[in-house]
């Protein structure tokens, strides 16, 4: 009876160090989960904007790819409203579904090295170097400073019978 009395205590003993020393653990933090917003660096005279977009991928490449896309995107259907104020809030596309109406015209707009890519270019990158880099296993995710040319993107819309004038 005694001997099953130790057991009993150690075991318990045993089940506490586990647990205090298991919440002691190091934590992992993953930051590929957390969604960076397109943020207004500036806007130029020619009808341009100057924003730091996002882009996930498997390398730089593709992560670069998907940036231009997003900042495309947030222009067309979101507008710019983080960083300064220069850049216009109101998106190009201001109809609802727009993007879901027209799906065959954005999904062809919107292709690997599609003509999306028009608009969008690394002119006003820094010789600093802006871009960062946020590991996570099997992608990264990559910030770049880029010039989204709003006022070309807007004529296009109109001429393609997407945007009323």
């Amino acid at each position: 009876m005694i001997m099953k009395t130790i057991q009993t205590i150690v075991c318990a003993i045993w089940v506490c160090f586990s647990i205090l020393f298991s919440g002691c653990a190091e934590k992992k933090e993953i930051a590929g989960n957390y969604t960076y917003k397109t943020e207004c660096l500036g806007s130029e005279l020619d009808g341009s904007v100057t924003v730091m977009a996002w882009g996930n991928g498997r390398d730089r490449f593709d992560a670069g790819e998907q940036a231009r896309k997003n900042a495309v995107r947030d222009v067309l259907f979101k507008g710019i409203i983080e960083g300064k104020d220069e850049c216009y809030p109101r998106p190009l596309v201001a109809e609802v579904n727009a993007r879901e109406k027209y799906e065959k015209y954005f999904n062809k707009f919107f292709a690997d090295r599609g003509e999306f890519s028009r608009y969008v270019s690394l002119k006003d990158e820094r010789s600093r170097n802006d871009r960062e880099i946020k590991g996570a296993r099997k992608s990264i995710t990559l910030g770049v400073v880029l010039r989204v040319e709003r006022a070309k993107l807007k004529e296009k819309l109109i001429k393609d019978g997407i945007l009323k004038q």
